[in-house]
């Protein structure tokens, strides 16, 4: 052998051995991390899964996560547990999630409050975007603008014409200071130039009450719970806040449809874990989470609470927190909205 071979020999040899050694120290650092975190990607799962409810049981929040929770165990052949634990805006069960091991077997339902509570806590016991792991975005429920039958409006652009003519004597109901409905009122505010004045309620239940009574003139609200009274009579329904109409009441125009470009919102609901849960469970969670959203068992328990079905990949709906992120902390900011405030 020339003294060309022997180099090239010894260089083909050299590198051999430094992809073993690369490859020996991945699977040892693979090792690691399954030792670390209780599973290996390749037989996951081995026992029952969390799923973290942020927010009280037989609301919508809980019975889309029941109906994730139920599909889901059969997908995986392993029982998903909802885990309710609700509290201060779901700050509660988000910290609980964040600080579980990051081995798959913590599960947290978020909803459009992960883009809004970073705006309204100066500490929050949590990094809303670094101790997460985004899995996909289930799904998506709009809200619905309704009013009394007393206010002499049927559409958006009446109202709002209403509202310019009569500054700050139509007041809008939401479930909370700092809650999804009160931002949608003021980004509302903010698009259209109406002047109205925000009533907080403890809840949904007491916003509706006054709602129908007439003590307040509109709302922005749960879909599901608010349509019934819309077909009874007791309130008028002007639009959706959905990107299209819903099949709940197709009839009804969305607020885009209404004159009002870019103004889509509504609750959501999506699937995240802890930060450095292996991505290779990620990625199994999400594969079988976009599968179960093209069956018709689970389309259709989201459709009765007028959800309508999203799905894709992580990084979208690490793109789509971002995004919620951002337009929430300008609504924050432009309302004026105190932070912290009770």
């Amino acid at each position: 052998m020339n003294g060309t071979s022997r180099q090239s020999a010894a260089g083909a040899l050299g590198c051999w051995k430094c992809c073993a050694i690369f490859v020996l120290w991945n699977a040892v650092g693979a090792n690691c991390v399954a030792a670390q975190t209780g599973a290996s990607p390749m037989d996951y799962p081995l026992r029952p899964i969390r799923l973290v409810v942020p927010w009280p049981a037989g609301g919508g929040a809980d019975i889309v996560g029941r109906a994730i929770a139920q599909e889901l165990s059969g997908a995986l052949g392993k029982q998903v547990v909802v885990d309710n634990r609700p509290g201060a805006s779901a700050i509660i069960g988000t910290e609980l999630a964040a600080r579980a091991q990051p081995d798959g077997y913590t599960l947290l339902l978020p909803t459009v409050t992960t883009g809004i509570n970073p705006h309204l806590h100066r500490k929050l016991p949590y990094d809303t975007q670094r101790d997460f792991e985004p899995v996909i975005l289930i799904a998506s429920s709009p809200y619905v603008l309704a009013v009394h039958p007393a206010v002499p409006a049927r559409s958006v652009s009446e109202l709002v014409a209403l509202a310019k003519a009569k500054p700050n004597q139509i007041n809008y109901a939401s479930t909370g200071y700092g809650s999804a409905p009160h931002l949608t009122g003021e980004w509302f505010k903010m698009l259209s130039g109406a002047s109205i004045v925000h009533v907080a309620y403890k809840g949904g239940t007491p916003a509706i009450t006054d709602l129908v009574g007439g003590q307040v003139q509109m709302t922005f609200g749960n879909i599901v719970n608010h349509l019934p009274q819309v077909r009874s009579g007791k309130l008028r329904s002007l639009a959706v806040t959905g990107a299209k109409r819903t099949v709940l009441a197709p009839e009804l125009p969305t607020m885009i449809e209404s004159g009002l470009p870019g103004f889509v919102t509504g609750t959501w609901f999506g699937i995240q874990v802890p930060a450095r849960t292996p991505q290779a469970i990620v990625d199994h969670l999400n594969h079988t989470l976009n599968k179960l959203l093209m069956t018709p068992e689970l389309l259709r328990r989201l459709a009765v609470e007028g959800a309508d079905p999203i799905g894709g990949t992580p990084r979208q709906f690490s793109d789509y927190i971002k995004a919620e992120i951002i337009r929430w902390a300008n609504v924050v900011r432009a309302a004026g909205i105190e932070v912290d405030k009770n």
